[in-house]
């Protein structure tokens, strides 16, 4: 196994922490509280959350793991047998369906109706308290165990893979 595979496994234990992290303050706190400003101040605080997610560290990390996760799955499928690839490979796959993936079906479209509301509107409100803060935060509170699980799995994959437990394939 090369040096920078094992440092790109562990790069990304931690890219896939950090991603789990950001998520889970969304649904344990951040979203909770948005809801309790009575609709307008969520309403607003989240299309501004939504404009601004572009312009950060965090968007890079959340593409960039998703593209990184595709190199991860090849390498679990051709260069690691056992179990060792079968944890690194779900852990990819785990990550590109339940973060990336999720992310585009579910939550992006739900930020997208929300951005072009009128936050003076009772439809607005009526939107933000009964569709969107339920389903969006069921969806995020789906990508942070997505990425928890994944950074676990990726841990185990490595530590299987690095003691003598797997076989090169």
């Amino acid at each position: 196994m090369s040096a920078v595979i094992v440092i790109l496994i562990h790069i990304s234990i931690l890219a896939y922490a950090l991603v789990a992290g950001v998520f889970l303050a969304f649904s344990d706190f951040i979203m909770r509280s948005l809801a309790r400003t009575g609709g307008v101040g969520g309403v607003e605080a989240m299309q501004v959350i939504n404009r601004e997610v572009f312009r950060w560290v965090f968007m890079a990390l959340f593409l960039g793991m998703a593209a990184v996760s595709v190199l991860i799955a090849g390498y679990a499928w051709i260069g690691v047998s056992g179990p060792a690839g079968t944890l690194i490979g779900f852990a990819a796959l785990i990550y590109l369906i339940g973060c990336f993936g999720v992310t585009v079906v579910f939550n992006v479209p739900l930020n997208e109706a929300l951005a072009g509301m009128d936050l003076t509107s009772e439809a607005t409100r009526n939107y933000w308290s009964r569709t969107y803060v339920p389903r969006w935060t069921f969806w995020n509170s789906v990508r942070t165990g997505a990425a928890t699980l994944a950074a676990a799995l990726l841990l185990l994959g490595l530590l299987w893979m690095t003691h003598g437990q797997a076989q090169p394939a």
